[in-house]
């Protein structure tokens, strides 16, 4: 069961919990204290932030120190989360609290219900604080465990239980259930992420897509390999002809009451990737699970829209397939026709994800929105060229800047990126419209935004998202983000459709 998250106003001396969350930010001589801090050192009778010091805390991003109450208070433990140095004017970013909630989440194993005093951190909470503490108290405490024979043999489970002291815990509550709702998507698409590719293969993830899609009340389309044929998908069907395992185009369609915009979402659905006959070296293949991460977060966004009842129309359009060399599978030199009459020369069967967005691309425009969002793990040069934690947003520029803004309200990190025009020559083909890639790898990136863009209709506002590094966490866990399936960009994708709105 996932884990509960309500508020009260209750006095900190009249709450009891397995332990209580504060915390501190960094200064240059140690912890600096913060509102919810200094009531648990009084409540300690001054004990805590000598302790902090002896136990060499720094209040840097990331760090939980642990202490017990030896009986001092309601709380056998105390969990001080650092907040990192402050801002110039004294306060402290939306996004430090939230990776502190999380943080403080993972450091917690083993103990049932945590009281949180992190949104006092800076006096008076808002509303953006509130939900910075209630998503990282929630994605911290996530954890994968459908493969594990015995779960509780080898780990302490995360909290299950988490009470925000906040004023106005009444109003304070609507808040949460919208957070509630947000870790639930999230959560989603780290399981699906998660989830090994010998069980998520193109029609369960089609038939899991669909599943959500009908619990949340959506229209619910599927296209077989026969209805892929009939239509025109020359791309997916090329991408998933070396597999058994056939494709598989999923629609969700939400119809929002007054609904003041039509959104189109595409995701990218490679369950997964073995490069296909231009096959990638074995080191590190596992990890091309996560290749459909860009669909799973379009399958939870339309979802999540859905239960909050937003005024929109949102479809969300995700080609599926399995990237596989057999003796049926395509191959370089092959050329693509596509849903819209376009055709590739395929140069580079491991750049198969454009190939199948580019049919979702061409169906969703057929819908007429206002504006498409697409995201995708497209280019191992994204991570080259920005990391693994920030993703690159090509596209029209209102809308790409847009996408920068709520994610960065959301705490995703993204980065606005060029489609240089003289880029785009190296997409030409002596015998096609175009090529799928090209050999030179200098942005690589950006080449792979020019070949989506063949796509989209002229004065239809789109915007690329390239999630290759952001979506899945190969190293160590930190902040809310724990190892693999991370949920990126459900958050910016939800408060960039919130945007457009206008709520």
């Amino acid at each position: 069961m996932p884990p509960t998250i309500s508020a009260t106003d209750h006095p900190l001396e009249k709450l009891t919990g397995d332990a209580v969350v504060v915390a501190v930010g960094k200064g240059p001589d140690g912890p600096l204290p913060t509102p919810g801090a200094e009531a648990v050192d009084r409540l300690l009778g001054g004990r805590l932030f000598p302790a902090l010091v002896d136990l060499g805390a720094r209040g840097a991003e990331d760090e939980v120190t642990r202490l017990p109450s030896f009986g001092q208070g309601p709380f056998p433990v105390v969990a001080v989360a650092g907040l990192g140095a402050p801002e110039t004017n004294g306060t402290y970013r939306t996004e430090a609290i939230r990776r502190a909630a999380g943080a403080a989440s993972r450091a917690l194993g083993g103990r049932r219900s945590v009281v949180s005093l992190l949104a006092a951190v800076g006096g008076t909470p808002d509303a953006e604080r509130l939900h910075a503490v209630g998503e990282g108290s929630l994605l911290g405490a996530y954890e994968f465990t459908a493969y594990k024979s015995d779960p509780g043999a080898d780990r302490k489970a995360p909290p299950s239980e988490f009470t925000v002291v906040v004023p106005g815990a009444a109003a304070a509550e609507a808040a949460l259930r919208r957070v509630r709702a947000v870790a639930d998507a999230v959560a989603l698409v780290r399981d699906l992420v998660n989830t090994p590719p010998n069980d998520l293969y193109p029609a369960e993830l089609a038939a899991r897509g669909a599943a959500a899609g009908e619990k949340a009340g959506l229209a619910v389309e599927i296209l077989d390999e026969d209805a892929l044929a009939a239509g025109g998908y020359g791309g997916i069907l090329a991408v998933g002809s070396g597999s058994t395992r056939k494709p598989r185009l999923l629609r969700l369609t939400y119809a929002g009451a007054g609904a003041r915009k039509k959104v189109a979402l595409v995701g990218k659905g490679i369950t997964f990737d073995s490069g296909g006959l231009s096959i990638k070296p074995a080191l590190k293949m596992e990890d091309m699970k996560s290749d459909m991460a860009g669909a799973a977060a379009v399958i939870a966004t339309v979802c999540l829209v859905a239960q909050l009842n937003l005024p929109a129309e949102v479809t969300a359009t995700v080609p599926i397939a399995e990237n596989l060399p057999s003796g049926t599978a395509y191959r370089p030199a092959d050329v693509v026709t596509f849903r819209n009459g376009k055709k590739a020369e395929i140069t580079n069967t491991d750049a198969e994800g454009r190939v199948i967005l580019a049919d979702a691309l061409a169906r969703a425009a057929e819908d007429r929105p206002d504006v498409l969002l697409e995201t995708s793990t497209l280019t191992g040069a994204q991570l080259v060229a920005l990391g693994t934690r920030t993703a690159g947003v090509m596209g029209s520029d209102d809308l790409r800047d847009a996408v920068i803004a709520a994610a960065k309200r959301s705490g995703e990190g993204m980065w606005p990126m060029p489609l240089p025009p003289e880029l785009r020559r190296g997409l030409d083909s002596p015998i096609a419209d175009f090529v799928n890639a090209n050999a030179d790898r200098m942005g690589g990136m950006l080449v792979g935004g020019h070949f989506l863009a063949e796509f989209v209709p002229d004065g239809l506002p789109w915007a690329h998202i390239d999630i290759a590094g952001p979506s899945y966490n190969t190293g160590a866990p930190w902040g809310y983000t724990p190892k693999g399936g991370t949920g990126v960009p459900v958050r910016t994708l939800l408060a960039t459709i919130e945007a457009l709105i206008g709520d």
